[in-house]
């Protein structure tokens, strides 16, 4: 008999921000080196709360623990005529990796997209050198074959 607690997925809450801050400050340390501003995340984090039009989180609970999230971001596609769903700031704690965290919140988002007739797709974007983010989400269905991405940051 399996007694581990089942992996949830569910929108997040304002209850949640800490824990989404708390992700993007470690995954942009731990991937990229990058020390970002607390302030800064804060309030852009909860600026999605604020404006629905930005985008939503997702937090993944193993039990009562959270212990991953990610966040959608609506991009309008004219050639699609509906919306395409890009997964950003996909956090999940060290100790819980390898355990299906990411899967289950993909397979959560297909299953959301899949329903909505105005959602064609979902996207994603990963480092170059984040090898092992590009295995998981090669094992969860997604490809990288078609798009290369550029950007200019100030």
């Amino acid at each position: 008999m399996d007694i581990r607690p089942k992996i949830e997925v569910r929108p997040a809450s304002a209850d949640d921000i800490g824990f989404i801050v708390s992700g993007q400050l470690s995954m942009a340390l731990e991937t990229e080196n990058l020390s970002l501003n607390l302030k800064t995340v804060t309030t852009g984090v909860k600026s999605v709360f604020d404006d629905p039009g930005k985008g939503f989180y997702l937090v993944a609970l193993y039990g009562e623990i959270r212990c991953g999230c990610l966040m959608i971001t609506p991009e309008w596609s004219d050639w699609r005529n509906a919306w395409v769903w890009w997964i950003q700031s996909v956090y999940v704690l060290p100790g819980f990796r390898k355990n299906g965290i990411f899967s289950t919140m993909y397979s959560y988002i297909r299953l959301l997209v899949s329903e909505r007739n105005d959602v064609s797709g979902i996207r994603l974007y990963v480092d170059i050198s984040n090898v092992s983010a590009q295995e998981v989400y090669n094992k969860s269905g997604m490809n990288g074959e078609h798009y290369r991405t550029f950007e200019w940051m100030k």
